[in-house]
């Protein structure tokens, strides 16, 4: 039966088909609906583990019982999942063990744009990259065949393109290979150098029969058209190769990317006159085959950066660039805010007016270093807040531990900010640490965390206490404040700012987007009490403006969380304006 299907959902139906059981990620785009897709299916136990390390050592331990088993992140997922990846290309697996990696090249929603190639190749872990939904869905089942033939784990490289577009798939019935018995094998499996140095040869020889299995494998395929231009290419670069040159040029289809297929690639030069290597990000592909001895152009004629397009390519290969339908006027810029009624504003607002430097982290409250706001300093990596502010401070004396903090989401605390703050408790800096808890991993489409009660099906689950947590770890100053209360945030603020040991501030009130909170009726601006002093411009918030010199409220966007009251000075914001006025 042939369906429309997503990218990351054939993903999912491949896995579920090539009878995967268990599957264990952490949240992130572009990478987020191949597990929560895989979850609708009961027969397939399914988890958000705490981080992407954490997901990819359970997915191991489920190869090692016997069974098929899966683990995806985002391309900077990986940096944080590449301590066991390494030596699992050692170890070799059991079960069937894949990694998805979804990059993101034009960083939709992500701090830099790596090449997740360069993981693979380091790790000598063989990479599939598929360029459409019926390849995602077919590149999952094979990358369990090469893992249990093979002995390796598998990556398969999506990207935002592919992982958030649709093709026609064409689904088949699930398989569920017999459970592998676990057998008990230091030699294999228990990476002393002793046992590492033994390995290295196997890993190297695998990579060698790899690239055998690449030269004659459907994943690798050639598309003869015209000789005059040869192209090589792979993922979504390879759609806009056919759309733009059609038949004028023949193509060396790449899927199976690490490790490359040298005598295939040195076959297909042989056949055109001139060769050129279509790839996004960074030239990986082109610098091979410059190793191999052959002339290619590549990134001397496309970008370094970027996502490319139909156009991009065109221009490069001196192709007809079509042009765009241009408006008749420009439109204003807007800019990614938070949403009305976001219980990070309130804070945000407070740590501005108290003119405090703010090490911020990844999640929704990135959006706090955006103006009017302007509350962030730095974003780094997950769990990057904790730990640098412990530096700050330990560098900056006395006049910076009385206005700096670190702010940091529930689910990216969990992630990799409890290493942190151990590290403040430890070695004693004089810092403040703000954890945002409001009840979900909301930047990536509300995914349950270890502080949320609910697993990843909404069914309850283990809930870790953050207050419990901290105290635990050796904080005497733990507090629990409504960040809609401005006069409590900024009351709690001065005052952990002041104390002279170190501290732990939870914010808690849950995303506004949840469809269990309640929302208030939208407020309204009482014009004559108005004296359009803006004041409530200050925080920033999507519901409201200025209109004919007043402050105006949209009515379609309030959610009534009654910040921007608090801030009015002439109590000009009402209940909701009755419909005419």
């Amino acid at each position: 039966m042939k369906q429309l299907m997503l990218g990351n959902k054939a993903v999912a139906r491949g896995l579920y088909e090539a009878g995967v059981c268990f599957a264990s990620s952490y949240p992130g785009t572009p990478s987020t609906e191949i597990t929560e897709e895989l979850a609708k299916f009961d027969d397939v136990y399914s988890e958000w583990a705490p981080n992407e390390k954490v997901a990819m050592e359970a997915a191991f331990g489920a190869s090692l019982a016997g069974r098929r088993s899966f683990c995806a992140m985002k391309h900077v997922g990986l940096n944080v999942a590449a301590d066991p990846l390494y030596t699992m290309s050692y170890t070799g697996v059991n079960g069937g063990m894949v990694i998805v990696v979804a990059d993101d090249a034009g960083m939709h929603s992500s701090q830099n744009e790596q090449d997740s190639r360069h993981h693979a190749i380091a790790s000598k872990v063989p990479m599939l990259e598929p360029s459409d939904s019926a390849e995602a869905l077919y590149f999952a089942k094979l990358a369990f065949e090469i893992s249990e033939k093979y002995d390796t784990p598998v990556i398969l490289k999506m990207c935002t393109r592919v992982s958030h577009s649709q093709s026609v798939v064409e689904i088949g019935e699930r398989i569920v290979p017999d459970k592998k018995p676990y057998e008990k094998n230091i030699q294999k499996y228990v990476m002393t150098p002793a046992n590492a140095i033994r390995k290295h040869p196997v890993v190297e020889e695998r990579t060698r029969l790899l690239k055998e299995f690449g030269c004659t494998s459907d994943v690798n395929r050639v598309e003869m058209g015209s000789t005059k231009l040869g192209i090589i290419t792979d993922s979504t670069s390879y759609q806009y190769v056919k759309e733009v040159c059609k038949e004028e040029a023949s193509v060396l289809k790449i899927g199976l990317v690490n490790p490359l297929p040298d005598k295939l690639i040195l076959d297909f030069a042989k056949k055109v006159d001139k060769l050129v290597v279509v790839e996004e990000l960074d030239p990986i592909i082109e610098e091979h085959c410059k190793v191999l001895g052959l002339e290619v152009s590549g990134k001397d004629i496309l970008p370094i950066t970027g996502e490319f397009s139909q156009n991009i390519v065109a221009k490069a290969l001196g192709k007809e660039v079509h042009k765009g339908i241009a408006l008749d006027e420009e439109l204003p810029v807007r800019p990614p805010a938070m949403c009305s009624g976001c219980p990070h504003r309130g804070l945000f607002y407070t740590l501005n007016k108290n003119k405090c430097t703010v090490l911020g982290d990844i999640g929704c409250y990135t959006l706090g270093s955006g103006a009017p706001l302007s509350a962030v300093d730095t974003t780094l990596c997950m769990g990057a807040s904790i730990s640098s502010i412990h530096g700050f401070n330990k560098m900056g004396a006395k006049e910076t531990e009385n206005r700096t903090v670190a702010v940091i989401g529930d689910s990216t605390f969990m992630h990799s900010g409890m290493t942190g703050l151990a590290n403040i408790a430890y070695n004693q800096s004089n810092s403040v640490s703000i954890i945002l808890d409001n009840s979900i991993t909301g930047m990536t489409g509300h995914q349950h965390n270890p502080t949320t009660g609910f697993n990843i099906k909404g069914d309850p689950a283990g809930k870790i206490d953050l207050e419990a947590l901290c105290k635990a770890m050796g904080f005497n100053r733990v507090r629990v404040v409504d960040p809609y209360d401005l006069e409590a945030c900024d009351k709690v603020l001065k005052e952990e700012l002041a104390a002279d040991e170190p501290s732990v501030i939870i914010t808690r009130r849950p995303c506004v987007l949840l469809k269990t909170v309640k929302k208030n009726p939208p407020l309204s601006v009482d014009k004559d009490k108005c004296k359009s002093c803006k004041a409530c411009m200050k925080i920033g918030c999507p519901s409201i403006s200025m209109k004919d010199g007043k402050a105006h409220v949209d009515a379609t966007l309030c959610v009534g969380c009654g910040v921007c009251t608090q801030m009015c000075k002439f109590d000009a914001f009402c209940g909701m304006v009755k419909e005419g006025n």
